[in-house]
């Protein structure tokens, strides 16, 4: 299974947008406090639209009690992560747990945790005219790619609300 941890998110509006793309790809998400935001403020509730109710999520009192709780691999996002994200192979990797582990958006992750296993520190390559992406938007990058490689098992390819043919018609 995919996971997808967020390091003490700060912003609302990003969790709730991440909340939604969860949703859209039976992904499980992780939030690590300290939260900078309550879980029922309207903003989360905005941006993750009428999802929320189907999201698979779980929060940790720290990243001690998440890596206690949650076996697997973990893939860490970081500016100063030496690989591209793409260069990791997930689609042989089906029946073991993929935690994706993004930081918060003022700091990142923090060093102490990211020295213990530079081998999965990875960065989504991009101009140095900018220090990072936006949150939201880093993660739909990342586990978009992980089920492209995995062949986006388990997810729609067609339109399910309208005619297969819609375009034609």
């Amino acid at each position: 299974m995919n996971h997808i941890v967020l390091y003490e998110p700060e912003i609302p509006q990003n969790t709730g947008n991440i909340m939604r793309t969860c949703v859209a790809t039976n992904t499980k998400l992780h939030l690590i406090k300290p939260l900078g935001f309550s879980l029922n403020e309207s903003k989360i509730k905005r941006s993750g639209v009428n999802y929320i109710d189907k999201l698979d999520y779980a929060v940790y009192e720290n990243f001690e009690d998440f890596k206690s709780k949650n076996p697997g691999t973990y893939y860490y996002f970081t500016r100063y992560g030496k690989k591209p994200h793409t260069s990791f192979d997930y689609q042989n990797k089906k029946e073991e747990d993929l935690y994706f582990i993004f930081g918060k958006e003022s700091t990142g992750i923090p060093k102490e945790i990211l020295k213990k296993d530079l081998e999965h520190c990875m960065r989504i390559p991009m101009t140095a005219n900018v220090r990072a992406l936006n949150l939201s938007n880093s993660c739909a990058i990342v586990i978009y790619e992980v089920l492209r490689q995995q062949q986006f098992k388990g997810l729609l390819q067609k339109e399910p609300h309208k005619s297969e043919n819609y375009l034609e018609q």
